[in-house]
């Protein structure tokens, strides 16, 4: 995507800004109704209260697209948000900057697994089951059993395209409990068990590849149940109208963080930042517009109890959740995505 030049900065400030940086400032982050949310609390407020001009770019995620920048050795990306196994193969790779954390106040500032030595926590999100009460009324699926059960609740089903996620959903919806879905996985018979429940939905599946795209697949009724990222259903909820149920039940659960890209020319900058959206009074303002978790200590006492009721951390909503094992995926990611391809492609 064109990166978009979000404001012009101030005449004063541009004549100010650093003769080194070879560019602007540029973040990265996921599209639709979460970066704007993003533009409204983060990323213009920065720029007026910095002086700092910003870009921003979108991206759909990918180790392999952050290796590419890097190995290319024309990288114009800063800083990205990325999710916990981009975040582990990049940092083990070299990809990403190790994170001072004395310049954004320190590792204390922050909720324990937020802070990374490559990274500092963006959001706590998480993927569920999502289906639309205007076309399927009376009492809806339940649980991801429920999803593959398409003569109860006929449609097609959306899935992100990829093995993370619809592996571990898979396993649930066959039967095995969340404590014991990565156990599993981490057998051959685990895996095999994950694709042959795949095998079974196939000529149901419509595959999604970014965040903005399941609730407009609600809305046009191409399928008749997601997996979502939940933030992007109740913002389509409180922005268009729509009236899209949630099923928390064995929600996937993980956090996003932020990295700096690896050589960066805007390093000064790009602490600038997360410093700025470190902030508990900054980040207490995301969660109303688009409701994600949020790292910073002391963010959550800022907000509202009717907004905590619909955040994947709140106690209701964890209770049956599956937490994405990051380790696993760092050592499967690639191994697991080849297989899922060639699988997808048959």
């Amino acid at each position: 995507m064109k990166p978009l030049i979000l404001a012009a900065a101030l005449a004063a400030a541009a004549l100010a800004a650093p003769a080194a940086a070879a560019r602007d400032l540029t973040v990265v982050s996921w599209g639709g109704a979460y970066q704007d949310a993003q533009r409204a609390v983060y990323f213009q407020p920065f720029m007026q209260a910095r002086g700092i001009r910003l870009l921003e770019e979108t991206w759909d995620g990918g180790v392999g697209v952050l290796r590419a920048k890097i190995q290319s050795g024309a990288n114009n990306w800063d800083v990205v948000q990325v999710e916990s196994e981009e975040l582990l193969v990049g940092c083990e790779e070299g990809l990403f900057e190790r994170i001072d954390w004395a310049r954004i106040g320190g590792r204390a500032a922050y909720r324990e697994d937020a802070a990374h030595e490559c990274g500092v926590g963006a959001i706590y999100y998480s993927f569920i089951l999502a289906y639309d009460r205007a076309r399927i009324t009376g009492e809806g699926p339940r649980s991801w059993a429920d999803f593959w059960d398409v003569q109860r609740f006929p449609g097609k089903r959306g899935l992100r395209r990829g093995p993370k996620t619809n592996l571990e959903i898979a396993l649930m919806a066959d039967g095995v409990p969340a404590a014991q879905v990565y156990p599993m996985l981490r057998t051959e018979a685990g895996v095999e068990r994950a694709f042959r429940k795949l095998d079974a939905l196939r000529p149901h599946l419509v595959w999604w590849t970014a965040g903005s795209q399941p609730p407009q697949l609600l809305a046009s009724g191409e399928v008749a149940l997601t997996s979502a990222y939940n933030g992007r259903i109740s913002a389509a909820n409180r922005n268009d109208g729509r009236n899209f149920a949630i099923v928390w039940t064995n929600n996937l659960y993980t956090i996003d963080s932020w990295v700096i890209m690896k050589g960066s020319p805007n390093l000064a900058q790009a602490y600038a930042f997360l410093a700025f959206v470190g902030q508990p009074q900054a980040q207490a303002q995301l969660p109303p517009r688009i409701p994600y978790g949020v790292p910073a200590i002391g963010a959550d006492a800022l907000i509202p109890a009717a907004v905590k009721a619909e955040l994947p951390t709140t106690e209701a909503n964890i209770a049956t959740a599956l937490h994405i094992d990051d380790a696993f995926w760092l050592e499967n990611i690639d191994r697991l995505t080849q297989r899922f391809n060639a699988w997808a492609a048959r």
